[in-house]
């Protein structure tokens, strides 16, 4: 039996951890042993999901920048486990996963997640390349830069679009003539996700003298260190509708109680919450970065910008509020759009795919 060691960076909220319990899910059923060992604790709110999901959770009790003793407690951890394969999310998880791998003739899988990479991340992450049996990208923007960024040859790269979309998610309500149109996003609040962005296209449009035609708001859901200078921005723009909320553990129930979906995002790779979004109904705004240009068609199902863009993201908001009778065939559009291209039966089938491919080179 194929005995999986899945090794994070942490069980923070949100990000990578979100989707965990559904890909062990996968690899489970098709008859693996799974325990998931994560490198620190950070928030824990990743936790709560992948518990209720019958998953062995490990979790260590130490910071982001200790390596060496990440690397002693994972040693271990899985010197106990014993396991056939580790698989690694995030960058830290896979050099050390990798590491171990190494040291002990143990094959690693490792995820990619994002297009964006930190100099010193991307650096370490190519020079252990040759080390992994099969890097994983979690949508098909990233699988194919992950192949160009690593020089990946076919046959160590595969793809597992990271959404399962479920028809019976919970639906957004039309926006009515005479209600305030709701926006929203998911996400932490940290540069990455560009909400600064938003704030300064908010800024833009007072500038420019636009009045919106419906009041509105804008709903953040998600914890981080830009919380307070989001706030500032918001004041410096004179816009009295944000609302930072804090991490949710209930995102298709905050998804349902939009009109229209935000992702000004500097960098992603899938993008869970864009496309849970669109699972809900809803039209989105976002940048043209990882999966999302490959998802979102302009004019259809929303609007998409290039990441930075101040000008394109106040033009895109403008045009929503100018415009909000549009935005319920729009978010029927994206429902389809989703429902089609990430099914369950293609989430599972990406998975066992892997895992027959594994078996092909004798790892089982």
């Amino acid at each position: 039996m194929l005995k999986i060691a899945y090794v994070i960076d942490s069980t923070l909220g949100g990000g990578a951890a979100t989707p965990i319990a559904a890909v062990t899910r996968v690899l489970r059923n098709a008859g693996a042993h799974v325990e998931v060992f994560s490198l620190e604790r950070r928030d824990g709110l990743a936790l709560p999901s992948m518990l209720a999901d019958g998953l062995n959770v490990h979790v260590r009790d130490g910071g982001k920048n200790d390596h060496i003793a990440a690397y002693a407690w994972l040693s271990s951890q899985l010197k106990s486990y014993k396991p056939t394969l580790v698989w690694t999310s995030l960058t830290r998880a896979t050099v050390i996963g990798l590491l171990w791998g190494k040291f002990h003739s143990v094959p690693v899988i490792a995820w990619q997640h994002i297009d964006y990479l930190k100099p010193i991340k991307l650096w370490a992450t190519y020079f252990l390349r040759k080390w992994a049996v099969m890097w994983v990208g979690d949508s098909d923007s990233i699988t194919a830069l992950t192949a160009k960024r690593l020089e990946v040859e076919d046959k160590r790269l595969a793809c597992w679009p990271l959404f399962s979309a479920n028809p019976s998610a919970p639906q957004a309500r039309p926006w009515r003539p005479g209600e305030p149109l709701r926006m929203g996003s998911l996400g932490r609040l940290r540069p990455i996700k560009g909400y600064d962005v938003l704030m300064e296209a908010l800024l833009l449009l007072k500038q420019r003298g636009f009045v919106s035609p419906v009041p509105f708001e804008i709903v953040i859901a998600g914890e981080g260190s830009e919380r307070d200078e989001l706030l500032k921005m918001a004041r410096h723009a004179e816009f009295l509708g944000l609302n930072l909320i804090g991490f949710t553990n209930q995102a298709q129930e905050f998804l349902a109680g939009l009109h229209l979906y935000l992702q000004p995002s500097r960098g992603e790779g899938l993008c869970i919450g864009l496309h849970e979004a669109m699972q809900a109904g809803l039209p989105v705004i976002a940048s043209r970065v990882g999966q999302m240009p490959y998802t979102v068609e302009t004019g259809i199902s929303g609007w998409l910008v290039p990441p930075d863009d101040v000008t394109a993201l106040a033009d895109a908001l403008a045009d929503a509020l100018s415009h909000p009778e549009r935005l319920t065939n729009m978010g029927q559009r994206a429902k389809q759009r989703v429902l089609t291209n990430y099914s369950k039966d293609a989430f599972r089938q990406a998975g066992e795919s892997i895992l027959n491919r594994l078996s092909a080179m004798g790892i089982k």
